[in-house]
């Protein structure tokens, strides 16, 4: 498991978590989340020995396989499949030396070592799964939006973004104990998070995740990790289930607030009004004492620092935008074919669709940063577009302030508006003026809205506006959009803010447009009805491709039972883990009594009895409960814990 004992870290003098105390045991799923800046990569940082604890403990296996994404990825020459292959370093490994042991010349002295040696290490390559690597690496590319011609290409021909998802892939290959992810699916479509989704799902090792997605959260995790005021503290269940047991502390924190509130005001009216009588300055004495020693329980803040709203539109042409027969693509390459489309205010539809199936073209269309191929796309007269794409990130000025941009927008605008407006978005004090180019993903993606915001649009077209925001700014867009007035076209791998957002889902599909009937869960199967489709065999292939599949399903199936099996047997052993640790407690408090001189001296002989009887009942209920524990962790160790 992993043991964090009085642990305290931080990061350029800064203290980050302190006093940190828990444990996570092995087969977990923890959801680490918090505010941005609280510490949660630092977190992830300290078990990859990249950061040392300022004091404290934190232990861990050392025998664990760890893997984790790397954050760049150089212009390498190897291909995507080989790439993704090195992420099993033992494999990789094994597949060397026994290239070389084939390739050494033979001589009658050391046959015999040699053809034992590479025995071994067939033994071995099989044992790991060696004969399947490639077919499941593959797996890995295609359900991260890889097409079959991607294996081959070299790493260096990719994007950032997909180079991202070739660092996913290279992770996930590992045959690891512990998985370290850092908001994996920023750089994800949905199709490519729902892929994921069930791959974690069945990952039998223990996770650590960093994710401002609450479905994704909800889905995955089983357990919670929140970071905050520089605490750690742990939940049982995903995200919602920290949420409702959040709200109830909080709630009852602001009770006791309230209640120690009423109480202190009690006291203070007492000894303004009794300090200066005599016959009452004893007990005003002891009231101004009980005020000093009465702890302060702190008011529950449970708002959220990003309270913004859109400015208001003014009066919106009605259609906004008219799409009619359009086409759309690059030079010469047709992307999307008859678009008819015609956006209304009030209108609010997202797009759906597989990776490269043409979104981003079709918003790109509407923002008329690319002109149709044919057709027409007419605007109404007083249309104004805010829209959102991370590419456009890069183009904010990175010697500027956030309000120097504003004052680009509008000079006239006094300096103190301009600030409070900011503050909305948590540019406070000196960050509103510092410049934009050291900020984070998350704090470029607040200022690039803040400036769509500020300009009063009409239609908005967002194009995965959640990359980068934490779960509070997640959700504070999601309250504006829904008190927006204008009309939206969405994309975005948040379902919460597809949900709650969205009033028609449009799918882009095989070159088209249209309406989809049916809401997310639908879309979930028609992706897997998708995937399935292009994995069944074409006609005139042989059999015997079919019949592996069938095979491989099998084992699927069988380690789906292994891992519910699995995940069963740590649920048991976990209740008899809190139950022996009530019963240590409840033995302490018996020997403490066993041990007091006064108890043997009375003459009550039964209460020793009675005492010495519960304590001969309890040391063997205690025995024979670690003796099923014992063997539950045998059962458990039985279970082979794959990755893949």
């Amino acid at each position: 498991m992993i043991l964090l004992r009085n642990l305290c870290f931080g990061r350029n003098g800064a203290t980050l978590v302190e006093d940190a105390s828990l444990q996570l045991h092995p087969g977990w799923k923890v959801g680490l989340i918090g505010a941005n800046g609280t510490g949660k990569s630092s977190f992830l940082a300290l078990l990859l020995d990249e950061l040392h604890a300022e004091s404290g403990d934190l232990e861990l296996p050392r025998s664990w396989v760890m893997a984790h994404v790397a954050q760049d990825t150089p212009a390498l020459p190897d291909a995507a499949l080989d790439f993704t292959l090195d992420g099993d370093t033992e494999l990789r490994t094994v597949e060397r030396e026994l290239a070389a042991a084939e390739a050494a010349p033979e001589g009658d002295e050391d046959t015999h070592i040699r053809g034992n040696l590479i025995g071994e290490l067939h033994a071995r390559y099989g044992e790991i799964g060696g004969y399947s690597a490639r077919s499941r690496a593959a797996e890995l590319l295609h359900g991260l939006g890889f097409a079959d011609a991607d294996h081959a290409r070299p790493v260096a021909d990719f994007s950032g973004g997909w180079r991202v998802r070739l660092n996913l892939a290279r992770a996930l290959m590992c045959r690891s104990d512990l998985l370290l992810l850092d908001e994996p699916t920023n750089h994800l479509d949905l199709d490519a998070v729902l892929w994921l989704e069930n791959w974690l799902l069945s990952y039998q090792g223990t996770l650590l995740l960093i994710s401002h997605d609450r479905d994704f959260l909800d889905a995955v995790a089983d357990h919670t990790l929140h970071l905050e005021q520089q605490k750690l503290k742990l939940y049982s269940g995903g995200y919602s289930d920290f949420e409702r047991q959040r709200g109830a502390q909080l709630a009852l924190q602001q009770a006791m607030h309230e209640k120690q509130v009423r109480e202190r005001d009690h006291l203070h009216s007492f000894i303004e009004r009794f300090r200066a009588k005599a016959s009452k300055a004893r007990q005003a004495q002891s009231r101004i004492k009980a005020l000093a020693r009465m702890e302060e329980v702190t008011a529950a803040h449970v708002d959220t620092q990003f309270t913004f709203r859109f400015r208001e539109a003014g009066a919106a042409p009605d259609p906004l935008l008219v799409v009619h027969d359009g086409r759309a693509g690059y030079d010469d390459k047709v992307i999307l074919s008859n678009i008819k489309l015609t956006l209304r205010p009030g209108q609010r539809l997202a797009l759906l669709g597989r990776n490269g199936a043409g979104k981003s073209t079709l918003v790109k269309l509407l923002a008329g940063e690319i002109a149709p191929m044919a057709g027409d796309r007419v605007e109404g007269k007083g249309l104004r577009i805010g829209y959102f794409a991370q590419h456009q990130l890069e183009q904010l000025r990175p010697d500027e302030s956030p309000i120097q941009h504003l004052v680009r927008l509008n000079s006239r605008t006094r300096e103190q508006e301009l600030r409070t407006y900011l503050g909305t978005f948590d540019f406070r004090g000196d960050m509103a003026t510092a410049p934009c180019g050291r900020f984070s993903g998350g704090e470029k993606s607040r200022l690039a809205l803040a400036l769509l915001i500020w300009q009063k649009p009409n239609l908005l077209l967002l194009d995965e506006p959640t990359n980068h925001l934490d779960l509070e700014m997640r959700e504070a867009l999601n309250l504006a959009l829904q008190e927006y007035e204008g009309g939206v076209v969405l994309v975005s791998h948040d379902r919460h803010l597809l949900r709650t957002t969205a009033d028609e889902l449009w799918l882009v599909a095989d070159g088209q447009v249209k309406v989809f009937d049916g809401d997310l869960d639908d879309y979930s199967n028609w992706l897997a009805t998708q995937r399935a489709a292009a994995a069944a065999p074409a006609p005139g292939k042989s059999a015997e491709k079919q019949a592996r599949r069938e095979d491989k399903a099998q084992v699927d199936s069988a380690r789906q039972a292994k891992l519910l099996e699995r995940r069963s047997l740590q649920k048991d052993a976990a209740k008899m883990e809190k139950q022996i640790s009530n019963w240590q407690a409840e033995l302490s408090l018996l020997e403490a009594r066993l041990a007091d001189p006064a108890l043997y001296a009375s003459a009550d002989s039964a209460l020793l009895q009675s005492l010495q009887k519960q304590k001969q009942n309890l040391v063997k209920r205690m025995n024979e409960t670690e003796e099923r524990w014992l063997a539950i962790q045998e059962e458990i160790e039985s279970v082979p814990a794959m990755a893949s």
